[in-house]
C-alpha cells in the first residue's frame, strides 16, 4: 500500500514536470489587441487573420509575425511583432524543472509578443510625419520605423528577409 502511494506521488510529480508550467498557466496562444489612431484601419496579420481596429485576435505566443495596417488618407505601415521570452520564464523553469522549461520553450508558451498591445498613430498622407508606436496611455514610444529596425534581423530569421524588408533575399 505504501508503495502505491509513493508511485502515485511520483507519477503526479513527473506529469507536472513534463507538462511545463507556462503551457498549463498561459497556453500557447495569446489575445492580441491592435488599436490605431484614428480607429477604423484595416489590420492584416501575416497568417491571414484580419480585422478593423480596434480589435483583438488570438495569435501564437511563439511566432514572430508582421502586421500591415492601412486606412484611406493615411500612409500604409507595417509593424514587425517579435516573440520573445516572458519575464516568468525562469520562474517556470524553477517550478517545472528543466523538462518543463524545454516543453514551454518548444511550444512558445513561455513567450509573449512585443509590442503588446499594438497601438499605432497613423501618419496622414503627404504630412511628412511618421507612424508612431504608442504606449497604453497613448504616449509616443518611438516611430514604427525605429521599432522595425530594432527587431528586423531577429524577426527575419522566422518570417524571411523579404517580409521583414531586410533588403536581402
Amino acid at each position: 500500500m505504501t508503495m502505491t502511494i509513493k508511485s502515485l506521488a511520483l507519477a503526479i510529480a513527473a506529469g507536472a514536470a513534463l507538462s511545463g508550467c507556462a503551457t498549463v498557466m498561459n497556453g500557447t496562444n495569446i489575445d492580441y489587441m491592435t488599436q490605431t489612431d484614428p480607429s477604423g484601419a484595416e489590420v492584416v496579420f501575416l497568417n491571414g487573420l484580419r480585422c478593423t481596429s480596434p480589435c483583438t485576435l488570438e495569435l501564437k505566443r511563439g511566432s514572430d509575425t508582421r502586421v500591415d495596417i492601412s486606412k484611406p488618407g493615411y500612409e500604409p505601415v507595417y509593424v514587425l511583432i517579435q516573440s520573445r521570452l516572458a519575464g516568468s520564464t525562469f520562474g517556470n523553469i524553477l517550478a517545472g524543472g528543466i523538462i518543463g522549461g524545454v516543453v514551454d520553450g518548444g511550444n512558445g508558451a513561455s513567450n509573449t509578443l512585443d509590442p503588446r498591445p499594438l497601438s499605432v498613430r497613423l501618419a496622414p498622407v503627404g504630412s511628412g510625419q511618421q507612424a508612431m508606436l504608442l504606449d497604453k496611455n497613448g504616449k509616443e514610444l518611438m516611430s514604427v520605423a525605429e521599432h522595425n529596425d530594432k527587431v528586423r534581423a531577429d524577426v527575419a530569421k522566422t518570417i524571411g528577409n523579404q517580409l521583414a524588408e531586410t533588403g536581402s533575399n
